[in-house]
């Protein structure tokens, strides 16, 4: 797994850094779809047509009559909006109900100047300092006071946040860690970090969730 870290955080642009003010991506989001989710698609008064299917690779699920539906980055709501609409002509407005049956396990990405990087599951209520620590904690390489957290806002947009662990250590500030979400990419920098904007879009770099972004050495 460690291999896989290897090409430097360069496909974040490197651009004024603005920070908002409040907490970052303070939020319980709605679940997202992923590819390999499984969904059960149920209509109220067709129910021949009912089925459950998996998302596919390219963020599709294909449906009776409807034929191909994208899923992949929507919540159930959405989808099942897009499920309805799609299926006005053919089902005369149809009630639907989605239900997600299976699903990938939350999981976060911790990369760079730790003892052990890689996927690790999201098991309970999590800090980035507990998060650090999965990881074996780190290197005496790292830049402690410059680790970067990527965030997954919606299906095309990630928050980007440097975050300064080594003052979150601090007795009198670890009230002040933030807790992991799904999805969620910690970057321990070796060397100092430049300037990163506060967002990026995640399809402009053809990526699938957070996975694709290149990481620090």
């Amino acid at each position: 797994m460690a291999s896989s870290w290897k090409t430097i955080l360069y496909f974040i642009p490197l651009l004024a850094w603005a920070q908002e003010p409040g907490k970052f991506a303070d939020r319980d989001p709605k679940y997202r779809l992923q590819p390999s989710d499984v969904i059960e698609v149920e209509y109220t008064y067709t129910p021949e047509y009912n089925q459950t299917v998996a998302v596919q690779p390219d963020g599709y699920v294909t449906l009776k009559v409807l034929g191909g539906v994208h899923a992949a980055g929507l919540t159930l709501e959405e989808v099942t909006a897009a499920i309805k609409t799609k299926g006005d002509a053919a089902l005369n407005n149809p009630e639907v109900t989605v239900l997600l049956k299976e699903y990938v396990k939350p999981h976060f990405v911790i990369a760079g100047e730790i003892a052990r990087p890689g996927t690790y599951d999201l098991r309970g209520n999590v800090s980035l300092i507990e998060a650090i620590a999965l990881g074996g904690g780190f290197k005496e390489s790292s830049k402690q006071s410059q680790v970067v957290l990527v965030r997954r806002v919606n299906a095309e947009m990630a928050e980007v946040k440097v975050v300064d662990v080594k003052a979150l250590m601090d007795p009198k500030k670890i009230r002040e860690d933030l807790r992991m979400r799904p999805d969620d990419l910690v970057v321990v920098p070796k060397n100092r970090l430049g300037k990163l904007e506060p967002y990026i879009r995640i399809t402009s770099m053809g990526l699938s969730g957070l996975y694709g972004i290149s990481l620090l050495k």
